[in-house]
């Protein structure tokens, strides 16, 4: 299982609510990272599709215990998005993208 998460929108840093502070919490913050895809809107918010040539800007985490984060994280996200391996800078990480 991979331990790094790259995150686009509203876990990002800048943002308060209480899973953006439970991943920083539980995780050590590896950089701004950037992967080739685009963001549609979903609602009120975004979600990633991986496709296109486009480039998404984000951060990448590395979750100290990824098993117990991920739990909390994808009931965040709910059925909207779902959780998938990605490749970021040559490593595996996971990434919500729509299920739609």
């Amino acid at each position: 299982m991979p331990d790094l998460l790259f995150v686009y929108g509203t876990l990002r840093s800048g943002f308060e609510n209480n899973y953006a502070r439970l991943l920083r919490a539980g995780s050590d913050f590896v950089g701004p990272a950037e992967v080739r895809g685009s963001l549609r809107a979903v609602g009120e918010y975004t979600a990633f599709a991986p496709d296109g040539d486009g480039v998404v800007q984000g951060e990448l985490y590395r979750m100290r215990e990824p098993a117990k984060l991920l739990s909390a994280l994808d009931e965040y996200e709910g059925d909207e998005y779902e959780r998938v391996e990605i490749q970021v800078n040559g490593e595996p990480a996971w990434i919500y993208r729509s299920r739609a």
